[in-house]
């Protein structure tokens, strides 16, 4: 028996490498029980996210390189983005401006910058790399992503022809963009965003209104946020004739993704799919017999294009069973049954709380293996 092993993080407890170890240990421990030879491909996977670099370099190859950066509230940081051997940047947002390197009373997208984000794109741009992947998942900004823009060279003007400072709660001081000194080496790079989310920039679903509460916002704040993010978008429209405002995807990040298209020509990718093409999970699914997937919860959201979901469309083309184990099921999990997983199982195995569940993730995720597995080999 071939099996393939592609895990999401899962967030909080274990990292995509870690969950597929478990899952491969659990297999293993179950196949001696039965006396049965097992092949395992253990592919860890991402979707734009916190994670993106260290599973791609370790599919295809590749190195991490260490960096400087300043963290959502402009303080310096250590941080990181990887290099892969035929010289691709990847790049993920969270390694610099997500919402891992602030507390909970930090929280505030009126004063977070993504300004280190673009401190990496920089890094990448100085070590030659002119394909650079960004994946844009666990931001804690709402700045429209100025701040990646400033660090370019992008100067975002008041009246009074004064730079404005950072956060979300700046951007009604703009009244005019100047690209003059925007890094000239962009011209010559391709730019792609990996994420897994398609909003818009402002409105009902916009960044602010959607991912803003889970960012610090309030609803007073929500309200500002909203009207800076469409203030930014008529400014750019007008001083660089790209409409921006109601491209899919533009409301990521709390705005870099219109950034990015706006500044850099990025193309937009959901990150799955972008990520699968990179490890050619294709090639390894045509020759295995069934697929393990899963990530920390699945629920109605993993529909909107997170790993299992793509692992499963995949899988699909293929024949191929998937089982999907994640940290919980939550509401809305039994659509996936109709989007090619076979079955669905959560490795809390009785009450316990979300802090318990987190800390024993490791353990937990390799005993609900054996146990699937033990079935399945029967």
């Amino acid at each position: 028996m071939k099996v393939i092993i592609a895990p999401d993080s899962f967030k909080g407890s274990l990292s995509s490498i870690q969950a597929a170890e478990a899952i491969e240990r659990g297999i293993k421990k179950a196949a001696l029980a039965y006396s049965e030879n097992v092949e395992v491909a253990k592919v860890p996977m991402a979707d734009g996210g916190e994670g993106t670099v260290e599973a791609i370099i370790s599919a295809v190859g590749g190195k991490i390189i260490p960096t400087k950066a300043l963290d959502p509230l402009g303080r310096p940081i250590d941080s990181f983005f990887g290099v892969l051997p035929d010289n691709t940047a990847v790049i993920e947002m969270a390694a610099a401006s997500g919402l891992n390197f602030l507390k909970e009373e930090e929280r505030n997208p009126l004063k977070t910058t993504s300004y280190g984000t673009g401190q990496l794109i920089k890094a990448a741009l100085d070590m030659g790399c002119e394909n650079i992947i960004i994946g844009i998942g666990g931001s804690a900004t709402n700045d429209g992503g100025v701040g990646m823009a400033q660090a370019i060279g992008v100067e975002f003007l008041d009246k009074e022809g004064k730079q404005i400072g950072f956060g979300g709660g700046e951007l009604s001081k703009i009244y005019k963009i100047d690209i003059s000194n925007l890094d000239g080496r962009v011209k010559n790079a391709k730019f792609t965003i990996a994420s897994d989310v398609k909003n818009p920039l402002c409105g009902p679903e916009g960044a602010s209104a959607i991912y803003g509460p889970q960012k610090g916002a309030t609803p007073e704040m929500i309200e500002i946020l909203d009207k800076n993010l469409d203030h930014l978008a008529k400014i750019i429209k007008r001083d660089l004739g790209k409409d921006i405002k109601d491209l899919p995807g533009a409301g990521a990040a709390g705005g870099l993704g219109a950034a990015l298209m706006a500044f850099l020509g990025a193309e937009f990718r959901l990150g799955i799919d972008l990520i699968i093409e990179l490890v050619k999970l294709e090639d390894k699914m045509a020759e295995s017999d069934i697929v393990v997937t899963g990530e920390g919860m699945t629920d109605y959201q993993t529909l909107y294009g997170k790993v299992p979901l793509g692992i499963a469309r995949v899988a699909k083309k293929h024949n191929k069973p998937v089982i999907c184990i994640s940290g919980s099921l939550g509401e809305g999990y039994e659509e996936l049954y109709y989007n090619g997983i076979e079955a669905l199982f959560s490795i809390v195995n009785r009450p316990m709380s979300l802090e318990e569940a987190v800390k024993r993730g490791e353990g937990l995720l390799e005993k609900i293996t054996i146990n699937v597995f033990k079935t399945y080999l029967m």
